[in-house]
């Protein structure tokens, strides 16, 4: 029986990354749920395993069954939780990386499409960690390596599940990231941020709003600092324009969140900057009123 487990479980960590992860959010929800069944064959076995190492977890390991008492919950089904974790200190090296887990999604494909790639962001991460270890040893220096990654719920509610994923690599300084994942519960679809415009121009009203907003911080608090076009800086470095694709999320309270990674758009003592942006902002470019709440 154990021999068969591990079986089961290798099986679910060998399942590769969906090549194409893109859940419009106008796709009609219909359309997924018409698929043939022999379509869908391949993630049932998967979806078993994954289920299997769940129960074992439950039975063998009591700090995997204490986390539970924790657990976010998304409405009265979907859970997030953390699937297993890699952990290493020698000393003067450290790692630690959970990774997540969603379950109960009624949309099996983009269930384990974010689990397959949760669990093979974590994975590289802790290799590449390793990796950098073992070539600092081979050529006779010294230093102290660190990783740090999990997971936090930025919203729950009726309608969105926002998660995000952060990394922290430590060495000589420090860096960190974060990426989101925003989901519609109701119609069981991921939110891609270009998924709610019409077109392309929402990459300019956002950007003219953020480099004022970054303006206008920096007059509020003179000990906040951003790379804007009309303030001088080291770096020579100026924010032109977000990202077709910049990471977000939108919030419990129905706004978007426009995320910046650190060092992107600022110093590193400044982390991981975000702005709201105003949906009043935003009502002609979008391509769905379901999601971005009025002021």
């Amino acid at each position: 029986m154990d021999e068969k487990l591990e079986q089961m479980k290798q099986t679910y960590m060998d399942i590769p990354i969906p090549a194409e992860l893109d859940f419009i959010v106008n796709q009609a929800i219909n359309q997924h749920r018409k698929k043939p069944r022999s379509n869908l064959k391949w993630l049932s076995v998967a979806v078993a395993a994954a289920a299997i190492v769940f129960v074992a977890g439950l039975n063998t390991s009591p700090a995997f069954a204490g986390s539970l008492a924790d657990m976010p919950v998304v409405g009265k089904l979907i859970k997030v939780l953390t699937f297993r974790e890699y952990q290493y200190d020698d000393g003067a090296n450290k790692a630690k990386v959970e990774v997540p887990i969603i379950t109960n999604l009624d949309n099996k494909v983009l269930e384990e499409s974010l689990n397959s790639k949760y669990l093979e962001e974590s994975k590289k991460l802790y290799t590449d960690f390793m990796l950098d270890i073992e070539k600092m040893k081979a050529s006779g220096l010294e230093g102290h390596l660190g990783v740090d990654s999990g997971y936090i719920v930025k919203t729950d509610n009726d309608q969105i599940f926002a998660v995000g994923r952060y990394v922290v690599n430590t060495a000589a300084s420090s860096s960190t990231t974060f990426q989101y994942d925003t989901i519609d519960k109701q119609n069981q679809l991921l939110i891609t941020l270009p998924s709610l415009f019409k077109d392309e121009g929402y990459i300019q009203v956002i950007s003219d709003y953020i480099k004022a907003q970054m303006i206008q911080r920096m007059k509020d608090d003179p000990a906040k600092v951003y790379w804007v076009e009309g303030v001088p800086n080291e770096v020579k470095f100026y924010f032109k324009s977000i990202k077709k694709d910049q990471s977000f999320y939108i919030n419990k309270d129905g706004k978007l969140v426009i995320v910046f990674q650190k060092y992107e758009v600022s110093p590193g003592y400044m982390g991981v900057p975000e702005f709201i942006i105003p949906s009043n902002l935003l009502v002609d470019q979008l391509s769905t009123h379901a999601y971005l709440l009025p002021e």
